[in-house]
């Protein structure tokens, strides 16, 4: 959803504000594990929670369902209270990700506060997952087969238990603009794009043409982001399938590290970090030519754009498919509603009801029936050139074979590594020092 943030702006996914829907502002952190770490004993300590009230004055019982950036639910969450007599449902959306995290993390290690239904990113599950106590099994026949297999295996515990429902998911696309493409004598079509661009290889070398061609422009809007993008097309980056550190040893973080920073220092980048003011603003300015594309970032490429024309999206992504970000909906064990929050849960993630999330707001479905609802998948974005999004990112989303295993230090050692591209971009250290920094901080998380 998400990640979704300027928001996850539209998506789960991003946009001023959506900070996390991977990696940089994203996952648990360590602030967050060391809350966490308390969880398991005031878990023992706390009896129910569940919010302030729980009865409503007209007596109908009271449900909170707690979101960050944008998941589209406000209309459907009015349907649903229409067709209730006894339930009364109330949104509590946070504008940041990284605000609902600290809201989720410290309710959760207090044992009480929480909502009868929690939103989560997909980089906070592996810390979550550790804590599968604290939330119900979800595991029911009749949602089987509902998700993609990959969104249900990721939120599903050795033992069987299922802890979220699976909200959006972000399948990688590349989003370009066409009249930059233009004027450097690159391909314009949207079908000659997604041949051109294949590999990593064929992306970088068209950027160093562009460069050359349009030099008040660069190629992509963020070192960390394109190294976020490559991370998310392997499977084992940081952590082995056992949670042990591989990141100081596995020849893909360092490929990635040196083929981000020195397309970087050869202008390649803007070198902003993304959501930053500064980077923003940069839509507004010609700033850049391409950018990786989870379909949450497509309302944020349109939002921060306002009045700019030529952006168009492609369906390819350089060295294969990826996703980056998704969300899920939990419901706590100290919620005091547990079933009428599980059967809310069920219905706002039905298909039928992600599709209408997906009009809304752009959090593009990971339930099966709603990638072949022709609401999805035949769905056009007049901004982008009127591209077909829909079938675009269903085609990008069934390529997909795995998804990124991040474990509980996901999130601190992908801060730390794109920490160290950032002071590359910003002349702090050379690439071979900020390296050498990443290794150290590597190191101390242990």
């Amino acid at each position: 959803m998400q990640t979704h943030d300027a928001a996850r702006a539209p998506h789960p996914g991003g946009a001023p504000g959506r900070r996390s829907r991977t990696g940089t502002r994203g996952g648990p952190g360590r602030k967050a594990l060391a809350i966490l770490a308390t969880l398991a004993l005031a878990s023992t300590l706390a009896a129910c929670g569940g919010g302030d009230d729980d009865e409503s004055a007209d007596g109908k019982i009271r449900l909170t369902v707690a979101t960050f950036n944008e998941f589209g639910y406000e209309d459907l969450i009015t349907e649903y209270n229409e067709m209730q007599d006894e339930v009364v449902v109330e949104q509590k959306k946070a504008g940041q990700a990284n605000e609902h995290q600290d809201n989720l993390y410290t309710k959760l290690a207090a044992g009480s506060g929480l909502s009868d239904i929690e939103a989560i990113e997909v980089d906070w599950l592996a810390a979550l997952m550790q804590q599968s106590d604290a939330f119900v099994d979800l595991s029911d026949p009749e949602v089987e087969g509902r998700w993609l297999d990959w969104k249900t295996e990721a939120a599903t515990t050795d033992d069987g238990k299922l802890i979220g429902y699976g909200t959006d998911v972000g399948p990688q696309a590349l989003c370009y603009r066409a009249d930059l493409f233009e004027k450097a004598g690159l391909p314009t079509d949207r079908e000659e794009v997604a041949k051109r661009f294949t590999t990593w290889d064929d992306y970088f070398e068209a950027g160093s043409e562009f460069v050359e061609k349009v030099p008040d422009a660069v190629w992509y809007d963020s070192s960390g982001a394109t190294a976020q993008a490559m991370i998310n097309q392997t499977q084992y980056t940081f952590e082995d399938e056992d949670d042990n550190v591989i990141a100081a040893d596995n020849p893909d973080v360092k490929r990635i590290f040196d083929t981000v920073t020195s397309y970087s220092e050869q202008g390649l980048s803007t070198r902003l970090p993304q959501w930053e003011e500064d980077w923003v603003s940069s839509f507004q300015k010609d700033a850049f030519a391409t950018m990786a594309c989870p379909g949450w970032m497509l309302g944020v490429i349109e939002g921060n754009s306002e009045g700019v024309e030529g952006w168009d999206v492609a369906g390819v992504f350089p060295g294969g498919p990826g996703v980056w970000g998704g969300s899920y909906l939990t419901v706590p064990e100290q919620g005091e509603h547990q079933e009428e929050a599980i059967a809310l849960a069920k219905w706002l993630t039905a298909p039928e009801q992600q599709a209408k999330a997906y009009t809304a707001k752009a959090t593009f479905p990971s339930q099966v029936e709603a990638l072949e609802d022709p609401v999805v998948a035949e769905s056009k974005r007049e901004f982008f050139n009127n591209a077909p999004v829909g079938q675009i990112l269903v085609q990008q989303a069934k390529a997909i074979e795995f998804i990124p295993y991040k474990g509980p230090k996901f999130a601190d050692i992908i801060t730390a590594f794109q920490q160290a591209i950032q002071r590359v971009d910003e002349g702090q250290e050379s690439p071979d020092e900020a390296w050498e920094s990443f290794l150290a901080d590597v190191e101390r998380l242990g």
